[in-house]
């Protein structure tokens, strides 16, 4: 068998030297595969991705236990700019443009990190503008002043400009139109099919991560309390009714979901 891109094999995550965040989480991303990591606010999804991609350090957190693996190597000691040199990239939740620098700006700070030629930086900024044609009618805007969705899709870009092989993608939807949320996910889909982009993506919105995704992990408190492929997971019931809102009664109110008529059974 092919061996996985990434390797997290039971890490624990402490903030503050006290306060334990995860506990043994473990799951794999395949090269050209699309990861969902699944669940509500606070259950350690973004922890996930920042201690793959070494950005726990300013938030006071550390990996104290397991292994994070990419291509065979440990990464844990790595820098977030030798993690970038690698391949892997991630893109902030909350989109994180440099609001005061123009679209294009933003975009072109994503090649920094590389040695290429000017003729290679344009040539990939013309293949971020064919994914994204409304970043190049918005390219000499500053970006503070662009739409939730034209941030977003500068952040994934400006990510493109690195020429990654793994985007980790923190909460793309989030605080953006159902319209502006799909079309993001289709452009994700293409550039994992075109361009072999692996991906592994924290997300609130079940329904539309497990549209895109391949495979999915739900985290419960800092563990992972189901994994499988995104559409055994889409058929679930216990994620059609914890994580949908949907049972085999129908849709549910939030007033009913508040009172789960069936226990979890990860929680026996």
């Amino acid at each position: 068998m092919t061996p996985p891109l990434l390797n997290v094999n039971g890490i624990e995550v402490i903030y503050n030297h006290v306060i334990l965040v995860l506990k043994g989480v473990s799951l794999t991303v395949p090269e050209g595969g699309i990861v969902a990591l699944l669940g509500a606010n606070g259950a350690g999804k973004t922890t996930t991705l920042r201690a793959v991609s070494n950005l726990l350090r300013g938030e006071r957190g550390e990996v104290t236990k397991g292994s994070i693996e990419y291509k065979g190597q440990r990464i844990e000691s790595l820098t977030a700019y030798d993690l970038v040199q690698r391949g892997v990239v991630q893109v902030m939740e909350g989109r994180r443009c440099f609001a005061h620098l123009t679209v294009e700006e933003n975009l072109l700070t994503g090649a920094y990190a590389r040695k290429a030629s000017r003729g290679d930086v344009a040539a990939d900024l013309d293949k971020v503008y064919a994914y994204f044609p409304r970043l190049k009618t918005r390219r000499s805007s500053q970006s503070g002043y662009t739409s939730g969705g034209e941030q977003q899709m500068t952040a994934i870009g400006r990510a493109l400009m690195a020429r990654p092989q793994m985007i980790l993608l923190d909460e793309p939807s989030m605080g953006l139109a159902p319209q502006i949320v799909s079309e993001i996910f289709g452009i994700v889909s293409d550039l994992n099919a075109r361009e072999k982009v692996s991906f592994l993506l924290a997300e609130q919105n079940t329904n539309i991560a497990l549209k895109y995704a391949h495979y999915g992990y739900i985290l419960e408190s800092g563990r992972v309390v189901m994994d499988g492929a995104a559409k055994d997971l889409a058929e679930n019931e216990d994620v059609k009714e914890f994580y949908l809102g949907v049972s085999k009664e129908g849709r549910k109110s939030f007033r009913d979901a508040k009172f789960y008529r069936r226990r979890k059974r990860w929680l026996a």
